[in-house]
């Protein structure tokens, strides 16, 4: 879809709502769209619901405020699944959820229209919308990359909880002390859960969290993260813990604004290893989520659970490993033997 998008200079959801046969887009654009993908083999948007054969036709929703100015890790995720999905012999069809639509807690068209046998879920939408979602489908639906407790379905998550834990430990093992958290708390699971791995380690290290610790990074509303004003303590700590790769680019962009050198003064570490590539000139880093495993997963979970809708729902913890680059500083450097000097 992203080639699609590029060729005819338009969005990823024009593109979505043009393939799903959804409203606001002009006739003139969505045959273009049309055209388009069937000269580039894209046949994902026009499934058989006609077979004898239980077909695996698999709907693809992501809230649209995860598809951000910049190629996001959601993305990949959906990149990812479509891939694995045809391996599987499955077919995939993108349903980007509008803002308007998650607020209203309106069905998707892929379902309404019963176009497909199951849905994964990339990105948390509102409580609401999932609840009505689920209420109203009647098909089976994994939530990738989110928990919610109050909704019965299988999960894939990756290891937000001790995937940043081990960030914070790296940072105090480089002689950080004074370490804040970049991330709106409670607007995602996956947010939050990387806030608790953090407050772990700050515990361990008999650190207080205050509220002056943590730094919202994004509009509550909108879930916009490029274009958020963060604010900034009089006292700065010498290293941040963002969420993800993109808030820490964000942040990057802001210290520098306010005269602040990465790593020189200021450390920061990411959460997916993953950001587009030439947008940031410092290594930052991360934790590198499995997401070729998380993807696998949540196809096997959503073809279980279409083949036998009674198996018991299950969460599943998808491990990565920290991956370091260059946005951290050693503070208190030993001092070499002798009187310093290299000859």
């Amino acid at each position: 879809m992203a080639d699609i998008a590029n060729e005819l200079k338009v969005s990823i959801v024009t593109i979505s709502k043009a393939l799903s046969g959804q409203k606001g887009v002009s006739e003139e654009m969505r045959k273009k769209i049309v055209v388009l993908a069937e000269q580039m083999g894209y046949k994902q948007y026009a499934p058989d619901k006609n077979k004898a054969d239980k077909s695996y036709n698999l709907g693809i929703l992501v809230p649209g405020r995860y598809f951000g100015k910049y190629v996001s890790f959601y993305w990949q995720l959906y990149q990812e699944v479509a891939t694995k999905a045809v391996q599987k012999q499955c077919f995939t069809m993108l349903e980007v959820i509008s803002t308007e639509d998650e607020e209203n807690s309106q069905i998707p068209l892929l379902v309404k229209e019963q176009k497909v046998d199951g849905i994964i879920l990339m990105g948390q939408p509102e409580q609401s919308y999932l609840k009505n979602l689920i209420a109203e489908s009647n098909i089976p639906l994994v939530c990738l990359d989110f928990f919610d407790q109050a909704a019965p379905c299988d999960a894939v998550i990756s290891d937000g909880f001790y995937g940043t834990y081990m960030l914070t430990n790296h940072l105090f093992q480089e002689g950080h002390k004074e370490i804040a958290y970049v991330g709106t708390l409670m607007y995602s699971s996956s947010i939050t859960d990387r806030y608790l791995g953090y407050y772990k380690a700050m515990m361990e290290h008999g650190r207080k969290v205050t509220e002056d610790c943590v730094f919202n990074d994004r509009d509550w509303e909108t879930g916009d993260v490029e274009g958020y004003q963060m604010k900034f303590p009089d006292k700065m700590p010498t290293a941040f813990v963002c969420n993800s790769d993109l808030a820490a680019f964000v942040l990057i962009k802001a210290l520098r604004l306010r005269g602040y050198r990465v790593p020189e003064d200021v450390s920061v570490v990411g959460f997916d290893n993953y950001l587009y590539p030439g947008i940031c000139d410092v290594g930052i880093t991360s934790y590198d989520v499995n997401v070729k495993e998380m993807a696998d997963r949540s196809l096997e979970l959503i073809i279980d659970r279409i083949g036998n809708k009674t198996v018991k729902y299950s969460v599943n913890v998808i491990s990565g490993n920290p991956v370091y680059k260059d946005s951290v500083a050693k503070l208190n450097k030993p001092v070499p033997e002798g009187n310093g000097l290299h000859l």
